[in-house]
């Protein structure tokens, strides 16, 4: 083979896996897995929400991962948790444990927590849940509807984590993947509000 030929293949080859590499939100590369929605690549950012600035969410509904349906207003008067998530990310493989943590802490304190599956197969979704022990619902949203339902305050990325204060209004947001550290006292914040 010519040289100069290998040389631009290695070139190609580079950038490709540069873009297979640079995570699962907003790259060509994920374009396939997610679909056609575009999504910025989350860098943990978060942004709290006054009381007196915080949206609400409106009608969110949908059907969890077992085919039961979900509807967002059943958790009116809990703190809640949704977590936006897809078996093809890995950040969002990152975060499962730290999530899992938060949820279980927090739980009988009045926070519920509900993942939202983004442009994913059933199957693939099932066995990220059984590999990471996650033990909430998760709302299966394969042609992202169910995101889109969130446009006040949306998500931008995946993974994100939105944090709905007890009037299902957003109280605080995580662009990209969470730790532990990062959304508790986001969560025990709103749950400490009156």
């Amino acid at each position: 083979m010519n040289p100069r030929v290998f040389r631009v293949r290695a070139v190609v080859a580079a950038v490709a896996l540069s873009g297979l590499l640079a995570g699962c939100a907003g790259t060509d590369a994920s374009q396939d897995a997610a679909g056609e929605n575009r999504f910025v690549s989350g860098d943990g950012n978060v942004t709290e929400y006054a009381p007196g600035d915080r949206k609400s969410v409106g009608t969110v509904a949908g059907e969890f991962l077992d085919g039961k349906p979900f509807r967002l207003s059943d958790y009116r008067g809990k703190v809640v948790v949704v977590n936006f998530w897809a078996s093809w990310c890995a950040p969002c493989r990152g975060e499962a444990p730290s999530l899992e943590q938060v949820h279980k802490e927090n739980e009988a304190k009045g926070a519920a927590f509900v993942g939202v599956n983004f442009k994913d197969s059933k199957p693939n979704a099932r066995a990220f849940e059984r590999n990471f022990k996650v033990s909430y619902p998760s709302v299966f949203d394969e042609d992202g509807r169910v995101t889109l339902a969130f446009r006040e305050v949306p998500p931008n990325a995946i993974p994100s984590t939105l944090v709905l204060d007890r009037q299902g209004r957003v109280a605080a947001r995580i662009i990209g993947a969470t730790t532990y550290s990062k959304l508790n006292p986001l969560v025990t914040d709103v749950l400490a509000e009156k």
